[in-house]
């Protein structure tokens, strides 16, 4: 476990910072110390939050200061200090959750296609095929409920942000922004390059776990036809 830094986020939240850099390795640590902490509970823990670096902890500062110590954030740093000493990235963990998201590449689907291609001197089916060829890693989930930052996508289809975002990006959509590749969840404003849709419903309040994906999943893309993106997504609806 590398050294860790604390520090506060207001009076009701602490943040861990495991790093400066985006890998699989500090992702590991992460994902360890969000699962110790999911079996040993401190008093007061609200929740907590993971991102690409950090993880930020949630707690109630009446119910900490019940514990002997005037200062809440003292303590729930004295309680982290003590769990990192137990916590281990353990390399025969269960294999991480495997999900495919169906998407229908091009056309009104992924408007964006042709720029992506053009851009690098590619066919859009070979952007396509770059797309497709690499399982990516979830590292966290963010920006809006269910939104994945995948990790691992191919250098070679990057794009940069559209000068003027988008007001209405449909649900579903997927789409490169510089390095990145992400799944819109909901309909929402954005400015990522839109290369298709999955009819998946990435997220769902309904469901007993709202988001369909989790930090640590892995996944893949899966090119679909614009038939099977219709009879798709009739099923995903309940129709």
């Amino acid at each position: 476990m590398p050294a860790i830094n604390f520090y506060p986020l207001g009076d009701a939240a602490l943040v861990l910072e495991f790093g400066d850099h985006i890998n699989r390795l500090i992702h590991g640590y992460i994902q360890a110390f969000t699962t110790y902490l999911d079996q040993h509970p401190f008093p007061g823990l609200v929740e907590y939050v993971p991102a690409f670096t950090t993880l930020t902890v949630y707690y109630d500062p009446w119910v900490v200061s019940q514990q002997g110590l005037q200062n809440p954030y003292h303590t729930v740093a004295a309680y982290l200090t003590e769990m990192r000493a137990h916590v281990k990235v353990n390399p025969e963990e269960p294999a991480p959750k495997a999900v495919e998201i169906p998407v229908c590449y091009g056309g009104k689907y992924g408007p964006d296609l042709e720029y992506v291609a053009n851009l690098h001197g590619l066919k859009p089916k070979e952007v396509i095929a770059l797309h497709t060829q690499t399982t990516y890693l979830v590292y966290m989930i963010g920006f809006a409920p269910g939104f994945p930052y995948l990790g691992g996508m191919a250098p070679e289809i990057a794009a940069p942000r559209k000068d003027k975002p988008r007001a209405k990006v449909p649900a579903g959509s997927v789409g490169i922004a510089g390095k990145q590749t992400g799944v819109y969840p909901i309909q929402s404003p954005g400015g990522w390059q839109l290369i298709g849709r999955t009819p998946l419903l990435l997220f769902n309040p309904h469901r007993d776990q709202p988001s369909l994906l989790q930090a640590g999943d892995v996944i893949r893309f899966v090119a679909i036809t614009e038939k099977q993106f219709e009879k798709k997504k009739a099923v995903a609806n309940g129709h």
